[in-house]
């Protein structure tokens, strides 16, 4: 029966616990331990079943307890400690309000598909959706002025469950939103915040919701209202899931409904953030909105949403992005595009490669690269990757110069800690550790701790992911309808004291996660060794219609339910940040198997750094940088195999004899106390010398210095003036466009013959025809470098050639004294590039002359 009225119902709460609601709807609670314990006392059976959802835990607790709670004199001062520690949480002065300036309000918006904040909000899939929670708590603890949107999904991601076989199943249960810690934004007149978006023939509306995260908004869209028809209020019901068509709708609300959220929240960012293209659309709404509000040409508005615009890939390969036929562009953007003052072509040619190709479909990536010109990889390898991999965008740029830069990802501390070892930092490094966690000098004081002290608390949280890994195990028997002597051997899995191996991860093929499985009997001496047993638990969700990790996870479970491994090898279902947390955790071991070069970053190793785990990783993503013997084991040594086959059997031996010849001896080489000392080393090494790098503080502030920051100062200068400057600026890119064609280098020469000392100043002159051009629209370079066997320069240094002197109407010649500073072959040439003061890169135009060979 349906409905005809509603009535929301809020728990009541006594008077003297009303900040627990408070502190309920600000997820500075889900990184803060002393909160999340707070709750807990309330009901700890109830905490669980509520899947640590504080306000549903409000809502649904005895009358009694509360009553009870506002009695007790213990429970009182631990809810007025957590609630002092939040309001000085929220007046202190930050980072940024200290480093940079203070704001009034969020200038920066972080736009994203997924964000993985807590365990309560499944609105996030895997890594992606992580990362994002933990750049907005770390942005939240720096003071950095930004606020988040996405999108609030009925049903989010999936949950999963095994059948009898092993054979993955999905569900999707209902996300109740009145029983989160989520409410209705309100508009500039205190009503609820919608926003339309033109879809073919109708509009579709959203309504706003917000979840504070710290001192960091997260406005998230939500079309499932009753204006809009059936079929449209499923666009946001599911994260990744439908047809490609669902997926351009569900980008179409992210990005441009986003900009017009943002807009009726009385929010106007200076610069926005694309973590992944799948929000790309953003740019082509900002644009409209320039071109509508300040009578702007296409260009113009394109340069001022553009000079203010950050993209982040991670994506390591091209298929892995959203694309988009041209006839279904034209189904959602034929009413749409005209409001540019672009034509259709001119339009498509954004999202392509080749803009005069009609038959290439409409690339998220490609979108997000002709706007953005802050562009960054998240690994020193993935943004090596990507400058290969977009290089045709830039003809003619060297791949080395090709301006996509890298930004390692990280992981929010505090998120990811255990309760025990946090209290040993704070015994051992003080408590900057939680609010200066990119500080090398504090982590030095890791060797101060006592290795018996850090080996017996890691080796609580070993025993603290047995005892929850049976759990979840005998919880998993009960809902297939397991016999009871099941149940009395699932309270028998795993061994506290064993080497316990983490595997957990979405399971992608390329993931290879059975990789460890490939020699079965092998392992199972391994993992069987009476004397030094070893175990492994693994985790992780394959995509609904990926049938091939359904596969993996099949034989995972196939090998796990044989006789002889019943205690040795678990899987646990329906991962999320809860099974994550305890594996990161307890682990002694995270093992990583990507097939190289595909794991563009990853993450949960870092996870692991942080409470004393070792990685035994593929040197693929931030594993690279991260490894060294000393901290942790590689998996080969960063080769990369076109035989796939191949690949799986070499690696998949070194896998075993990294276990059986360094990993399983160092981790039973106990001394008379029973200390593993030399494994205790490792760990001590991992964790003074990695925690400080990899975390998102670290993290977020690179992207505040290297990208938003700049974008602010250009989104300023243009917008200060009214639209004088950016109107100049395009006046003057415009030309340089116009006349380039004319621009000719007539030839290097060089004072220097024969062979040259090393050291010895080598001064190079070229004379520029500047077509109609003045020297400061262009930079002119030698480039130089080593040449190898077929005469090509390599790892060129560019230098800057300065215009000495007008030879001719029209021809200037530029000069450059440089030196090589070691010896061999060199080689070098000559080229131009636009030159503006408000480039961020010289190769923003795409515009370049190199000198003809023949010259």
């Amino acid at each position: 029966m349906r409905a005809i009225k509603t009535l929301e119902i809020q728990p009541a709460l006594p008077d003297r616990l009303e900040p627990l609601r408070e502190i309920a709807y600000n997820l500075l609670w889900c990184w803060h331990s002393v909160a999340v314990e707070l709750f807990r006392r309330l009901d700890r059976t109830l905490w669980e079943k509520v899947n640590h959802n504080p306000v549903l835990l409000l809502g649904s607790i005895d009358q009694e307890k509360l009553d009870h709670a506002a009695g007790d004199d213990a429970f009182l001062a631990h809810l007025d400690r957590v609630n002092e520690s939040f309001k000085s949480y929220l007046a202190a002065p930050t980072w940024f309000s200290r480093t940079h300036f203070k704001t009034d309000g969020p200038i920066i918006a972080y736009f994203s598909a997924e964000f993985g904040l807590t365990e309560c909000l499944p609105i996030y899939s895997g890594g992606l959706g992580v990362l994002a929670g933990d750049h907005l708590k770390s942005a939240s603890e720096l003071g950095v002025p930004l606020v988040g949107v996405g999108l609030l999904y009925q049903k989010g991601y999936f949950q999963q469950y095994l059948n009898a076989d092993g054979w993955q199943q999905e569900f999707y249960p209902d996300n109740d939103f009145f029983n989160l810690p989520v409410w209705l934004e309100k508009d500039q007149n205190d009503g609820p915040l919608q926003v339309a978006v033109d879809f073919p023939g109708r509009k579709v509306h959203a309504r706003v919701w917000k979840i504070q995260v710290g001192r960091v908004p997260l406005l998230l869209l939500d079309t499932n209202i009753s204006i809009n028809t059936p079929e449209d209020r499923q666009i946001t019901a599911e994260l990744y899931s439908g047809d490609n068509e669902n997926r351009l709708k569900q980008e179409i609300i992210l990005g441009i409904g986003g900009i017009r959220a943002l807009r009726g929240a009385g929010i106007n960012p200076a610069v926005c953030h694309m973590n992944e293209g799948h929000s790309a659309f953003l740019a082509l709404e900002r644009i409209r909105q320039s071109i509508k509000g300040d009578d702007l040409s296409f260009g113009e508005a394109a340069a001022l949403s553009g000079k203010s615009t950050v993209f982040t890939t991670h994506t390591p390969v091209p298929a892995g992005i959203d694309e988009f036929s041209p006839l279904l562009m034209g189904k959602y953007f034929g009413d749409y595009y005209p409001q540019l003052k672009i034509s259709w072509n001119e339009f498509l040619g954004l999202g392509r490669r080749n803009p005069a190709d009609d038959t290439e479909p409409f690339n998220m990536a490609y979108l997000a690269l002709h706007v953005a010109p802050y562009v960054n990889g998240v690994s020193r390898l993935h943004g090596a990757i990507s400058r290969r991999m977009w290089q045709e965008r830039w003809p003619g740029v060297p791949v080395d110069e090709i301006p996509i830069g890298s930004i390692t990802n990280g992981v929010n501390t505090p998120s990811w800690i255990s309760a025990e070892i946090g209290q040993l930092f704070d015994r051992y490094l003080g408590p900057d550790w939680k609010y200066k966690p990119a500080d090398q000098t504090i982590w030095r004081a890791i060797d101060t701790i006592p290795d018996e002290e850090l080996w017996r608390t890691h080796e609580r949280r070993r025993e603290r992911l047995v005892a929850f890994s049976r759990r979840q195990l005998n919880a998993q028997l009960k809902r297939r309808g397991a016999r009871e002597m099941e149940l009395r051997r699932a309270a028998e899995a795993l061994d506290p004291e064993a080497l316990t191996i983490g595997f957990a991860r979405r399971f992608a093929t390329y993931k290879r996660a059975t990789l460890i499985l490939r020699n079965p009997e092998r392992l199972r001496r391994i993992l069987a060794n009476p004397k030094q047993p070893v175990q492994l638990i693994f985790a992780g969700k394959a995509h609904p219609h990926d049938n091939e990790g359904k596969e993996l996870i099949k034989q995972i479970v196939h090998f796990a339910r044989t006789e002889d491994m019943r205690r040795r090898v678990l899987f646990l279902e329906n991962y999320d940040i809860n099974i994550a947390r305890h594996l990161v955790q307890g682990v002694d071991v995270w093992l990583n198997t990507p097939r190289r070069p595909m794991e563009a970053s990853g993450t949960s190793g870092m996870k692991v750094l942080f409470n004393g785990g070792l990685n035994l990783s593929v040197l693929d993503g931030w594993w690279v940088e991260g490894y060294s013997p000393e901290r942790g084991w590689a998996i080969g040594n960063g080769e990369e195999y076109d035989d796939h086959e191949e690949q799986n059997e070499i690696e998949a031996n070194a896998i075993y004899d990294l276990l059986e010849k360094e990993i399983v001896p160092l981790f039973y080489d106990r001394g008379t106390d029973g200390l593993p000392r030399g494994w205790i080393e490792k760990m001590k090494h991992s964790m003074s010398e990695l925690c400080p790098v990899f975390n998102t503080n670290r993290m977020v502030k690179e992207y505040t210095e290297k990208s938003y920051l700049p974008a602010y100062e250009r989104y300023r200068r243009f917008s200060e003036n009214g639209t004088s400057t950016i109107k100049d600026y395009q006046e003057r890119t415009a030309l340089i466009k116009k006349l380039w064609k004319n621009v000719k280098i007539l030839g290097p020469t060089s004072d220097s013959q024969g062979p040259i000392p090393v050291g010895t100043p080598i001064t190079i002159k070229v004379e520029v025809d500047l077509g109609g051009l003045s020297p400061e629209d262009l930079q002119v370079q030698v480039y130089l470098g080593l040449l190898n066997t077929e005469h090509d320069i390599t790892e060129g240094m560019p230098i800057t050639m300065e215009p000495k002197k007008q030879v001719a109407d029209g021809r200037w010649e530029f000069v450059a004294t440089t030196a090589c500073r070691q010896s061999g072959r060199f080689g070098y040439s000559v080229r131009a590039m636009p030159a503006h003061p408000e480039f961020v890169s010289p190769f923003e135009l795409g515009l370049i002359r190199w000198a003809n060979p023949g010259n």
